[in-house]
């Protein structure tokens, strides 16, 4: 019986040990560990680590700082012969920013360029009434609050800014386009060619279809005011007769004529003017051509001359008010047609059905907005990328942001994509042409562009 015992015992003592053994070892999980992700300050993102480690499996990270505001915007002459124009703009902007706000992106065609989820968009703005003492006054106070980028409404007041904002590093967008702007270059970036570059489109276009025998005669037919006198330089009269051009003189017309310019007319009749050239806005344009077509002037007229203008005359403003009354005449350095079938025209209908469907804005200024608001918060975005968004300066955001800027697409509104430097702030290389017939906006081509200039001062 003892015997039975004994054998009893061991076998249990030899099942139950490696039960025993099992229970005395050290659990091991091995888990492969996700390559750590950092979105950085500037939308960039880094990649660290690979490892297959013997720990709990990290989480993937995003980190993207402090909450930050950034302001862009500037002054807006909503009040004076611009009013109508400026609102546009500003309209523009609006949409603009609340977009980039609410989608992180710089535009659908540009899905890479990224906004960092902790950079929100501000808009800043005041009536400068196109006085340039109100313009300093209103870009001190937007500089005083942080302001980083301004912009400029019309000629004036760029001239009243060019050189403090030199002084302060501080770049801006502008709906002007003065070729003193180039002569010393600044800080002030356009999105069109300047207007002496226009007119020598308009020049080169209109000889290739000049068959006579004599020489094509010219004269400006331009604004009264800085706008209009910009291409009334040596340097515009020079390049017209190197052509083969007879220069004829000048008349000026009132920027919003109280009469008809019936005189200035006349005399561009009277010394055989065939082609003028001018920059106007279109509460001056209107009635001047209105005023030449009773005289029996114009493209297919009893007197055939043809009236040619610089940007701020928009055909896409000139034409629905004036029909058929406006064939002939033409525009250089403007946008696309608002009913062109491009991406950035869809982009725009889609801002407007979006942010303002019972209040939308139809002047092709609008398209100037969203483009002057892209440029700055593309410079802004640069910038970030460099340097933490809240220790930036105007400073980084003029040299690492604007002079960065590289073929930013507007999506088709621009002849051409936009491409800043040091030294570079005409974003676009070539000038379209427009000519309104059989009551349509049509496209006749684009043309390099000549950088003519005035003497440096």
């Amino acid at each position: 019986m003892k015997r039975y015992w004994i054998l009893s015992l061991l076998a249990i003592v030899l099942v139950t040990l490696p039960l025993m053994t099992a229970c005395g070892e050290d659990e091991v999980e091995t888990t492969t560990t996700a390559a750590a992700v950092t979105t950085t300050a500037g939308g960039a993102t880094e990649t660290t680590g690979d490892a297959t480690e013997t720990t709990a499996p990290a989480e993937t990270t995003t980190t993207v700082g402090e909450p930050v505001t950034l302001y862009v915007g500037g002054t807006f002459a909503l009040t004076g012969a611009y009013a109508e124009d400026c609102a546009a703009v500003l309209a523009g902007f609006q949409d603009y920013v609340q977009y980039v706000n609410d989608n992180k992106v710089i535009a659908p065609w540009h899905t890479d360029w990224t906004i960092p989820a902790n950079i929100t968009f501000e808009l800043l703005w005041a009536d400068d009434a196109l006085d340039p003492a109100k313009t300093l006054t209103i870009y001190e106070d937007q500089k005083s609050k942080g302001m980083m980028v301004s912009r400029v409404s019309g000629s004036p007041e760029g001239m009243a800014l060019k050189d403090l904002l030199v002084e302060d590093n501080i770049g801006a967008t502008s709906q002007s386009t003065s070729p003193a702007y180039l002569q010393p270059v600044g800080n002030i970036f356009t999105n069109a060619p300047i207007y002496t570059d226009e007119m020598a489109s308009v020049a080169e276009w209109f000889l290739e279809s000049w068959t006579e025998t004599r020489a094509p005669r010219v004269a400006y037919l331009t604004a009264d005011s800085p706008l209009g006198r910009n291409i009334d330089i040596p340097q515009m009269q020079e390049y017209l007769v190197s052509l083969g051009y007879e220069f004829v003189g000048a008349q000026f017309v009132p920027m919003v004529p109280t009469a008809p310019p019936t005189t200035q007319l006349a005399w561009l009749k009277d010394n055989k003017v065939d082609l003028t050239l001018g920059v106007m806005v279109n509460p001056g344009s209107q009635p001047t051509v209105k005023e030449a077509v009773r005289l029996g002037m114009g493209v297919g007229q009893e007197y055939e001359i043809t009236f040619a203008l610089g940007n701020p005359a928009h055909l896409q403003i000139f034409l629905p008010d004036m029909g058929a009354t406006g064939n002939g005449v033409v525009v250089a350095g403007d946008f696309c047609a608002q009913d062109a079938d491009v991406p950035g025209i869809k982009f725009a209908d889609m801002l407007q059905d979006t942010y303002r469907p019972n209040k939308k804005n139809t002047n092709i200024m609008y398209l100037d907005g969203v483009i002057e608001g892209m440029t700055q918060i593309l410079a802004l975005r640069l910038a970030a990328m460099e340097v933490d968004p809240a220790k930036l300066t105007a400073e980084d955001v003029l040299k690492k942001g604007y002079w960065q800027i590289k073929d930013l697409d507007t999506g088709g509104i621009s002849v051409s994509k936009y491409t800043y430097g040091e030294g570079n702030v005409q974003g676009v290389d070539s000038c379209r042409i427009q000519q309104v017939e059989n009551a349509q906006i049509v496209e006749k081509g684009a043309y390099p562009l000549r950088n003519i200039l005035p003497s440096e001062q």
